[in-house]
């Protein structure tokens, strides 16, 4: 008899009772845990449990096959879950995800191919409009709000045989228009891009070309959908408003159809213009293109240039609000009783103004001759040294006149209060001196005046510079600038005077 041992909940297992076990035991453990294992990797699905079920009753039972897929926009959001057959209709059952809902009374849905040649299929879903009532699960969408795809065999059973034909002849012609090859005169009319290319050639390119353009379509669309929440409805509510003042002018809206079509027109008028227009719109937007392509490589440095402008912003209220003082004070010194007066006074001393910078320009000309006497003649004429023998001082001509003065000064030591008489002491002598006639005040005598007697102790030596025979040429129309410096030195600068130094 085998001896049978009862363990209680907290009793310690016997160490020989572990290395017993039970193959029968083990085996439906591995068992349910492989089927649990196979279940959730083919299913994914946690039993018992599902989501939103949703059935839609079509007008034929299509051949849609189970865990077909359920889209809305493009995107799945649930699955097919079974198909049966009811009189002469089909329903479908699905499954829903919370990606799909909330789903309204007034959803449709259409059986669409996923393929051309209708190899498979998925359910399109419209959810319906926010404004009706949503469905719980379990909901039927009737067969008024159900569409079946339409099959080819149905395309080809409406075309008859008159429209089989011209459908192709369509596509006979369609495939020459893609195959012909350009004549001359067409190919000058086209972009240089595809210039020698046939149809067929030129869609191909078009296709080389076109992710750069649906690159910039996409980023054109993305900005359509605005940077900031309600942008879009704040877009439809303006048009809207816009539409709502349209209604309220009809009038105006009439004029401005019929001066639009007046404006086209005078357009359709200027067809050779528009034209050369259009012809040279492609090189504008190449040139439009490449100056996009620079505006974006200047961004970064107008973006950090914007940075540094923002402190200034920032701090332009300040700067502001500190201005008004200087400001009223820029008015109160415009004011009459300031510049505004200073002003008025300028505006009437503006006339003799003019008509003194009127008389300038030939005060300045002769100040210019003025000047130039002066540089050229008069001022060399003082720097010359006297040659005198044994009288010569040895320094300038001017310097000798500034000499002179204090001789003069000494001389009107004499003067007094009676007239300012000048007393000389004359001396006496046995030389005589005669002059030649010469004007004295309140004597005259002949024509050329009296002659001047004088005694002298001693013989005159004789004057220099000697007088010429006659006296030069007066020329007051010849510039004083253009005369010749006078040798002050040459050979009449030795006298005697009279000829004979008596």
């Amino acid at each position: 008899m085998s001896r049978v041992r009862w363990w209680r909940r907290y009793d310690e297992l016997p160490v020989p009772e572990l290395k017993r076990s039970n193959p029968v035991r083990f085996g439906i453990t591995m068992i349910v845990v492989l089927a649990i294992a196979v279940y959730f990797g083919f299913s994914k699905h946690i039993p018992f449990t599902h989501g939103f079920r949703l059935n839609a009753v079509f007008p034929t039972a299509v051949e849609i096959a189970p865990k077909s897929p359920v889209r809305v926009a493009g995107i799945t959001v649930g699955s097919v879950t079974s198909i049966k057959r009811q009189g002469n209709t089909g329903v479908v059952s699905m499954e829903i995800s919370s990606a799909g809902l909330p789903i309204h009374t007034d959803a449709t849905v259409k059986i669409r191919p996923r393929t051309f040649l209708e190899g498979n299929w998925f359910v399109e879903l419209a959810p319906g409009t926010p404004s009706a009532p949503t469905v719980s699960s379990g909901y039927t969408i009737p067969v008024t709000q159900a569409s079946d795809p339409v099959q080819l065999d149905q395309l080809l059973d409406a075309l008859g045989s008159d429209t089989r034909s011209n459908l192709q002849t369509v596509l006979d012609e369609y495939g020459a228009a893609l195959t012909n090859e350009p004549t001359a005169a067409q190919n000058a009319e086209q972009n240089p891009a595809v210039r020698g290319l046939n149809a067929a050639q030129a869609l191909k390119k078009l296709y080389l070309d076109s992710p750069e353009a649906l690159k910039g379509g996409a980023v054109v669309n993305q900005a359509l959908g605005g940077i900031e929440q309600h942008d879009i409805s704040n877009l439809v509510a303006g048009i809207e408003k816009f539409s709502a003042a349209l209604n309220v002018h009809e009038q105006q809206l009439g004029e401005l159809i019929s001066n639009f079509n007046t404006f086209l027109g005078a357009f359709a008028a200027q067809s050779s213009s528009v034209h050369a227009a259009v012809a040279a719109l492609p090189g504008a937007l190449h040139n439009a293109a490449r100056a996009f392509t620079n505006f974006n490589a200047a961004a970064p440095s107008i973006r950090k240039f914007s940075l540094d402008l923002i402190p200034g912003i920032e701090a332009t209220p300040a700067t502001i609000a500190a201005s008004f003082p200087w400001i009223e004070q820029v008015q109160a010194s415009l004011a009459p009783s300031e510049l505004g007066g200073v002003a008025k006074g300028l505006g009437e001393a503006a006339p003799t103004l003019a008509e003194l910078f009127v008389t300038q320009p030939s005060f300045w000309q002769q100040n210019d001759l003025f000047s130039k006497c002066l540089s050229n003649v008069f001022y060399p004429s003082g720097n010359t040294k006297l040659q005198d023998g044994s009288a010569t001082s040895g320094v300038e001509e001017y310097k000798e006149f500034w000499y002179s003065l204090p001789g003069l000064a000494g001389v009107g030591q004499s003067f007094d209060g009676n007239g300012l008489t000048t007393r000389f002491m004359v001396s006496t002598g046995s030389q005589v001196l005669k002059s030649a006639p010469a004007s004295a005040v309140g004597a005259t005598s002949g024509k050329g005046g009296l002659s001047l007697l004088a005694h002298t102790s001693q013989p005159p030596q004789g004057t220099r510079p000697a007088f010429p025979a006659s006296e030069p040429p007066y020329k007051p129309l010849v510039p004083c600038y253009t005369q010749t410096v006078q040798n002050f030195n040459g050979p009449l600068s030795q006298g005697p005077a009279d000829g004979n130094g008596g």
